[in-house]
């Protein structure tokens, strides 16, 4: 899955990604967070029981035309970079409650 284009991914917590096969997969975006000045969407698939399935992270950016769209984080620094930071925000949020 390399992009995908959702005018209103950031209003409706849906959207359906095309993977290489071309087989759709819905996910449901669970959160947006910034790190540097860079926007990343935390993506769960959705699925009939919901076990066993991994967040992706997509990096948002603007296309050619001004439309947001999702990117793969290409540099495993980047990934690893916003996954620690959102886990971090994770065990933030569980410590308030």
């Amino acid at each position: 899955m390399t992009e995908h284009n959702n005018e209103n991914f950031e209003m409706d917590n849906t959207i359906t990604l095309v993977d290489e096969n071309g087989g759709e997969i819905e996910f449901e975006i669970i959160d947006m967070i910034e790190v540097d000045e860079e926007e990343y969407a935390i993506l769960l698939p959705k699925t009939n029981d919901g076990v066993g399935e991994e967040a992706i992270i997509l990096k948002v950016g603007i296309d050619d035309e001004g439309e947001e769209m999702l990117y793969e984080i290409e540099s495993d620094d980047e990934w690893e970079m916003v996954a620690n930071i959102w886990q971090e925000n994770l065990e933030e949020d569980d410590d308030v409650q």
